[in-house]
């Protein structure tokens, strides 16, 4: 190899370079439009999740918890939690109603947010759609 680094050396490795990176880009693009149907939960999808999923957005739950390895680690992932609690909404719904107003003194605790009946069904609704999200494995433990 020659111990000059020529301009026309230098341009065929950024072509190159820039051309293998274009090209493995769009095959990684085409793996993921081919993979995606067969992981989609669209059926799943009913008023109620959405609904859960405003009432998720609008409190922030995101600024405690990750969901599915995305958001806050101050609180447990709820990618799972669904099966934590026993594959109950109603278990999720008693756990979020039984929060004090003033916390667990001594310690970080999740707030109560006074939800409607409605509301914290459409909780349990989204959090048990979202654990039916086919995540590759995450999170890698029961207890999130």
């Amino acid at each position: 190899m020659s111990e000059v680094f020529t301009k026309s050396m230098a341009r065929n490795i950024y072509f190159g370079g820039s051309v293998f990176f274009v090209l493995l880009f769009l095959a990684l693009t085409f793996d993921t439009t081919r993979a995606t149907p067969e992981r989609d939960n669209h059926a799943a999808m009913t008023e109620q999740v959405a609904l859960g999923k405003r009432v998720w957005e609008e409190n922030d739950c995101i600024g405690c918890h990750t969901l599915l390895g995305e958001g806050a680690y101050f609180a447990p992932e709820l990618g799972n939690v669904y099966r934590r609690f026993g594959n109950s909404t109603d278990a999720i719904v008693a756990f979020i109603k039984s929060r004090p107003v003033e916390g667990i003194p001594g310690r970080r605790s999740m707030p109560q947010f006074n939800l409607s009946d409605e509301e914290l069904q459409a909780v349990a609704a989204f959090l048990k759609y979202a654990s039916e999200i086919d995540a590759a494995g995450w999170p890698p433990n029961i207890q999130g």
